[in-house]
């Protein structure tokens, strides 16, 4: 019970910092809700917030049925979503999951982040991201070959060292 009292608190006061503004006087559960959109941060895209929004009067949507592994859950089922953006006319197909909703949230969510690299190019975050994630790569490739290097150089020299007629005493 305890951490569940904990975890309510803890969501309190995420929430009260996010989306309720006011005084502190007036407890935020009773305050009115803006109207209007709102943001809704998702937990582990906190860094993709500048996504575009999707206009579902620009999307065109199919369900077809998907292929590969999985016999006939696969095979029989028009599980796999194909979204269309009608402007950009780009096609998205996603069949991750069996499921038909959470499907059509990815295949949304892979479009925006395809609607970004088209719309802003070099300077959009999927790119942005993709090339840091690259660099920090090829830096601990880097480090792992010099130290390689380092380790194969201090054997050479300790078996250089322990060599019986190289007595330096």
């Amino acid at each position: 019970m305890s951490r569940l009292v904990q975890f309510m608190s803890c969501m309190y006061s995420v929430s009260s910092r996010v989306i309720w503004r006011g005084s502190p006087s007036v407890p935020p559960l009773l305050m009115p809700l803006p109207s209007g959109p709102t943001c809704v941060l998702a937990a582990g895209k906190k860094d993709l917030i500048d996504l575009p929004v999707l206009n579902e009067d620009e999307l065109e949507e199919q369900f077809v049925r998907g292929s590969g592994p999985g016999g006939q859950a696969t095979n029989k089922t028009s599980n796999c979503v194909v979204l269309k953006h009608i402007p950009s006319g780009i096609v998205v197909k996603c069949h991750q999951t069996r499921s038909v909703d959470i499907n059509r949230k990815r295949a949304r969510e892979i479009m925006r982040e395809k609607l970004d690299v088209v719309y802003k190019g070099e300077l959009s975050e999927v790119l942005v991201k993709k090339k840091e994630s690259e660099l920090r790569k090829q830096e601990k490739r880097r480090k792992a070959n010099e130290n390689l290097e380092r380790k194969k150089l201090f054997k050479e020299a300790l078996a250089a060292d322990s060599k019986p007629g190289n007595d330096t005493v």
